[in-house]
């Protein structure tokens, strides 16, 4: 389905079914679409607004070629914190008895990390030290607390405040051709913020480690069809925009979002798709083998400030 993953340094797409991206809005019925972004934009001024990203440097999940566009990390600024400021920082935690400041050395902070960030903690990042999260609306519908655990269902529901404020988003992503749902969020980019290049998966293999060849099942709405995102060729210096309300890539390969001057969000769904699904993407994009690259060197242009050198 995907080709052998390459150095990140080095690393093009690997694609699906030989093909950059899958477009699913020929698999799904989208007329709802328009119903749900009224409720979405409406729910969004109802609940609390988290912000998600702003470490993806410190993570090492960008590409070499594009770790300036991080801008502010909160990983390398908690680090460089003096004493005084990171006591300021403790006390802004949910819980602050869980931070130990003789051990803050050894404690990691943020997305799939022991201790999260709160609220408070993250405008202080923002405010006081320049952090930079591209993401600055995040609600989570169906919470998930680890990435290697987002496609399992056990245990897990939509909450109470998503049940109230987006009943028809719901009832819609229940309808979607998956077996099992782990995970539902809305992530939102404001007026002429970019998404910074990054990878979900690692896909790369370590030593004595194995990869993943199967890229996670998960469908990404964008019910007002005005985001742009675009997956990263590091090898080519090249991007692929990803076009569609509807749409499945391989989140093991570099993807970004263009900067506008208006909000955008899209909704990620990741679980396990129906065997239904499947077959049926199987039999209509299913091709030979090392298509992928030849297919978004198809269908990207080159920036002439992108190419390689």
């Amino acid at each position: 389905m995907v080709e052998p993953p390459c150095d990140s340094g080095t690393q093009g797409i690997q694609g699906i079914f030989a093909r950059p991206y899958i477009d699913l809005e020929p698999y799904l019925d989208l007329a709802p679409l328009g119903e749900i972004h009224e409720e979405i934009c409406l729910g969004l001024t109802q609940v609390p607004i988290d912000y998600t990203g702003g470490s993806h440097r410190t993570m090492g999940i960008m590409p070499p070629s594009r770790l300036g566009e991080a801008l502010g990390d909160y990983g390398e600024v908690i680090r460089g914190l003096k004493d005084e400021e990171f006591a300021t920082f403790q006390r802004l935690s949910d819980d602050p008895s869980a931070i130990d400041r003789s051990t803050r050395d050894a404690l990691e902070f943020g997305e799939e990390r022991d201790i999260p960030l709160s609220r408070r903690q993250m405008l202080w990042l923002k405010f006081r030290h320049g952090v930079y999260f591209p993401w600055k609306v995040y609600v989570e519908l169906i919470p998930n607390r680890l990435w290697s655990d987002k496609s399992r269902s056990e245990g897990k529901d939509f909450t109470r405040l998503a049940r109230s404020f987006f009943p028809k988003t719901i009832d819609y992503v229940k309808r979607l051709p998956f077996s099992s749902i782990g995970r539902c969020n809305i992530m939102g980019l404001e007026a002429n913020d970019h998404g910074t290049v990054h990878r979900d998966g690692d896909g790369v293999a370590g030593e004595g480690q194995s990869v993943e060849r199967e890229p996670d099942h998960f469908i990404t709405l964008c019910p007002a069809g005005n985001k742009r995102l675009f997956l990263w060729d590091e090898r080519a210096r090249r991007r692929t925009p990803v076009a569609g309300r509807a749409y499945w890539f391989n989140d093991h390969d570099y993807h970004g979002v263009e900067a506008d001057p208006f909000f955008r969000y899209s909704v990620r769904i990741d679980g396990t798709f129906t065997p239904e699904l499947i077959e049926a993407l199987r039999r209509d994009h299913g091709r030979a083998p090392g298509a992928a690259a030849r297919a978004a060197d198809a269908g990207a242009p080159r920036d002439a400030g992108e190419a390689a050198a």
